[in-house]
């Protein structure tokens, strides 16, 4: 059985969101997401796959399909096939989400 200690995996990039891959498959994938504060990951779309954002430490902006919401810890949020995401961390701290996607594009 495989297993990981989620606050081992954390990993940041002063240029940019970090991504840790924690699982894959060829269903799915699970990452998390390491933002320094004004990081962003730009608005996106995945044409056949559902992305679920959990945040886990701090706040961030979530832009999904039109609308924004700003999401702490223990929240989830989800981007459906085919619509636009994209998330900013305003700081003042860092942002670490849990990101699922299936199936995986």
């Amino acid at each position: 059985m495989e297993s990981k200690y989620v606050p081992d995996c954390k990993a940041f990039d002063a240029q940019k969101m970090r991504k840790v891959n924690l699982f894959e498959t060829e269903r799915l994938f699970c990452d998390l997401y390491c933002f320094e504060p004004g990081q962003e990951q730009k608005a996106h779309t995945h044409g056949g796959a559902d992305k679920i954002y959990y945040v886990l430490e701090g706040r961030g902006t979530f832009h999904i399909g039109g609308e924004s919401r700003e999401l702490g810890p223990q929240s989830i949020v989800m981007a459906p096939a085919g619509v636009a995401h994209g998330v900013v961390n305003p700081g003042p701290e860092r942002l670490v989400l849990l990101v699922y996607m299936a199936p995986k594009p």
